[in-house]
């Protein structure tokens, strides 16, 4: 699948790190000020200089960069973020930092990961009833430990 990209940053486009990644990962787009700090519980809006054209069917999400998550506790906020198949704004990425400690993020630091997901849109049936299963209602915690 080919999908259209500009790169206003100075940093390569995303590459996937071995045949079998589902994600790239994004970089922060720092020129200015060549880094951002977050301190503890602080969310911050990360731009990444990329912008793509997906096609339809398609969505781009963003999730966390696990050794960012367990070692320093970097997390995306509205992790899976989703970028729809319209949206050609600039993908900037909401961090936030779980951490007791601040956190530095450098100019063209491995940010996140984006997968590239098909998706479906839903045609709602209305209905009276739903068919039953084992499961019925049971939802949080209904099969225990």
């Amino acid at each position: 699948m080919q999908i259209r990209i500009i790169n206003t940053s100075n940093h390569p486009l995303p590459t996937y790190s071995t045949a079998f990644s589902a994600g790239v990962d994004l970089c922060a787009n720092l020129p200015d000020a060549g880094s951002v700090t977050l301190m503890p519980l602080e969310r911050r809006l990360i731009p990444t200089g990329l912008y793509i054209e997906l096609p339809q069917g398609f969505e781009a999400q963003i999730r966390p960069r696990s050794g960012l998550a367990v070692q320093h506790g970097i997390t995306v906020l509205n992790s899976p973020g989703t970028i729809d198949a319209d949206y050609r704004g600039e993908i900037r990425i909401i961090l936030i930092n779980l951490s007791n400690e601040p956190f530095t993020i450098a100019d063209g630091e491995r940010i996140c990961q984006m997968v590239i997901a098909r998706h479906e849109q839903a045609e709602w049936l209305e209905v009276d009833v739903l068919s039953d299963t084992d499961r019925g209602e049971g939802g949080f915690g209904h099969t225990g430990k």
